[in-house]
C-alpha cells in the first residue's frame, strides 16, 4: 500500500472509493474517531499486565473490526468498492457480549458509580471507552446525513464495545489488586 503524501495539503482527502471530500466532512470525522479508537486500544493492549493474553487477543480482534468499519466509513455507499467490504455482523457483537459476561462473572456486582482510574491498564480502558462513545456519536451524526445500511450493525457493535471496555477497566483493576474508585457524590 502506497502512502499518498502531500495530496491532502489543501483540506481535501480521498475516500477508499476514490472520491475527494473535505477533511472536515462527517464521513472523515467518523473515520478519524475510529482510527483514534484503534490507536488507544493499542495503548491499552500494551498496558495490560502479563497473563492477559486472552484480553490482548480480544483487543486485536476489535482493532481488526475497526479497520473493517473504517474502510466502510471511507467508502461511498453503493460504490463498486463498497460491495467488496465486510460489515460488522451479529457474530462480532455477540463475541463482545460473551466477553463481557465472562469478565463480569469474575467481578463483584457494581454497587455505585466509579471514577475512571486505578491501574494504568484500567485508565487506558476508560480512555478507550470514551473515545469509543465519541466514535459512536460521530457515526450517528453521519447516519443522520444520509442512508448507510451498514451503520446499524456498526452502532450496535460500538455500543457493546464501550460496555466491554468499561468492564475490562474493572477487571484490570481487580487483576492488579486495585479497588475501583467509587464516586462519593
Amino acid at each position: 500500500m502506497r502512502t499518498n503524501v502531500g495530496s491532502g495539503d489543501r483540506g481535501m482527502t480521498s475516500l477508499l472509493s476514490g472520491e475527494r471530500v473535505p477533511k472536515a466532512s462527517p464521513r472523515i470525522e467518523a473515520c478519524g474517531e475510529v482510527d483514534e479508537l484503534s490507536s488507544v486500544l493499542g495503548a491499552l493492549a500494551a498496558a495490560l499486565p502479563g497473563g492477559q493474553d486472552d484480553r490482548r487477543r480480544e483487543i486485536e480482534a476489535v482493532q481488526g473490526q475497526l479497520l473493517n468499519i473504517g474502510a466502510r466509513l471511507a467508502t461511498t455507499p453503493g460504490s463498486p468498492t463498497s460491495a467488496r467490504l465486510r460489515d460488522v455482523g451479529v457474530e462480532q457483537t455477540r463475541a463482545l457480549e460473551e466477553a463481557v459476561a465472562s469478565m463480569e462473572a469474575a467481578l463483584p456486582p457494581l454497587q455505585s458509580f466509579i471514577l475512571p482510574g486505578g491501574h494504568p491498564s484500567a485508565a487506558w480502558a476508560h480512555v478507550a471507552r470514551t473515545v469509543c462513545r465519541r466514535a459512536e456519536r460521530r457515526i450517528v451524526a453521519l447516519a443522520a446525513s444520509g442512508p448507510d445500511g451498514f451503520l446499524e450493525g456498526t452502532l450496535s457493535y460500538l455500543n457493546r464495545l464501550s460496555t466491554y471496555l468499561f468492564v475490562l477497566a474493572r477487571l484490570c483493576n481487580k487483576a492488579n489488586g486495585i479497588a475501583d474508585i467509587t464516586w462519593k457524590g
